[in-house]
């Protein structure tokens, strides 16, 4: 091994080491078994286990597949029933990023110089709020619904959604610890701010259902339970909450102030998109495959509940408004985006008719097809800003 400290001389020439041949010691012959005996020896003998045969070795049958409840060999990818689900994979792949693809150094300055004590408490509670949301959606992804569905190419796909929470924490982690905040207290604040905890309380009990170990999915009051839960996860948790909840900072980026942290918002709500948008097909086609018919009343209250809890998170996140952002404009637009929702579950009621659009720009703020200067910033404009479709 070359040791650095070491002049550059050539090593000193050693004689090769001569080799001493050692005879092996002669083996003893062992004595002839006793022609008493009649039982071989078989304690060295290793029988082969003979590998199991299928009962059939057919390829899969595509019309055995099914979200749950289905019959095929989970283990066979092809032939697709869902081809949709597969180009979510291929479609989310595009959209691979990293917290650290963003400079944050002009937030830290916007943070400690700029933003008001009113917005420096509300870009502290998104944070407080985004970060135990999104280890509470990858838990339920992870350990609850990937195992319950019974198509591998639906399963990729939420793998996937797996691994874009945990980069999703790790984007929040990233925000708190280059701002420099008390990281012990962001994170804590679930569980001590009534109005943020009331939404995680909420969370938990609705996804509970899918968390439980002893569902059965062949039950149809369990499938419906499920199927309950995920429509909330989706359509709510994922498709209101989230979705909102990133709209606090947008209004910061407009003025110009915290774009490092909007820019990485905006990718996160790119695959949040993507995840609501797969959750509302898979459920509408569990409800489709299984014959579900949804209890609307059940359903009502789910958006009853929803909003209130959104209401409280509002009051006091900007019970004292920012600059071109109030808790008018946010309860408003959690209820536009609820509308948007039933409709894409295919529900025959809107929760909150004639809810207005107060924020029509929020849709092309959040969205990251911009022109950037190249040695600034991320170039964004490539395959992984693929044209999106917000609805």
């Amino acid at each position: 091994m070359l040791n650095w400290d070491d002049p550059l001389t050539p090593p000193k020439k050693t004689p090769p080491t001569q080799l001493k041949l050692v005879k092996p010691k002669e083996q003893t012959e062992q004595p002839p078994a006793s022609n008493n005996s009649t039982t071989p020896d078989t304690s060295h003998t290793i029988t082969p286990t003979p590998a199991p045969t299928p009962n059939n070795t057919s390829p899969i049958n595509v019309d055995d597949k099914r979200v749950v409840n289905g019959m095929a060999d989970i283990n066979q990818l092809a032939p697709f029933k869902y081809p949709w689900a597969w180009e979510y994979f291929l479609n989310a792949n595009k959209n691979h990023w990293t917290p650290l693809d963003i400079n944050m150094a002009q937030d830290v300055h916007d943070y400690h110089h700029k933003l008001t004590q009113e917005e420096r408490h509300v870009y502290e509670n998104v944070l407080a709020y985004l970060t135990t949301s999104d280890i509470l959606a990858m838990r339920n992804i992870g350990l609850a619904v990937m195992e319950k569905m019974s198509a591998p190419e639906l399963q990729i796909y939420q793998a996937r959604q797996v691994y874009e929470e945990a980069n999703h924490t790790w984007t929040y982690q990233h925000c708190i610890e280059t701002i420099g905040l008390d990281q012990s207290e962001i994170y804590n604040r679930y569980r001590v701010v009534p109005e943020i905890h009331g939404k995680i309380q909420i969370a938990n009990r609705r996804l509970n259902a899918a968390l439980r170990s002893d569902i059965n999915l062949r039950n149809r009051d369990d499938l419906h339970e499920f199927v309950m839960s995920y429509l909330f996860f989706s359509g709510i948790f994922e498709g209101c909450w989230f979705y909102n909840g990133f709209t606090p900072i947008f209004a910061l980026q407009r003025r110009g102030l915290m774009k490092g942290t909007a820019e990485q918002l905006q990718y996160i709500m790119r695959d949040e998109v993507m995840h609501c948008s797969f959750g509302i097909r898979v459920v509408k086609q569990i409800i489709r495959e299984e014959n579900i018919t949804l209890d609307q009343t059940a359903i009502r209250q789910m958006w009853d509940e929803a909003e209130a809890a959104e209401q409280a998170y509002a009051h006091y996140l900007l019970d004292d408004p920012i600059l071109g952002y109030s808790t008018d404009d946010h309860i408003e637009q959690f209820r536009f985006i609820a509308n948007r929702r039933a409709r894409q579950l295919n529900l025959p009621d809107e929760p909150f008719p004639n809810a207005e659009n107060r924020l029509p720009w929020l849709e092309e703020q959040a969205n990251l097809r911009k022109e950037k200067n190249f040695f600034e910033t991320r170039v964004t404009e490539y395959q992984t800003g693929g044209a999106l479709n917000w609805d």
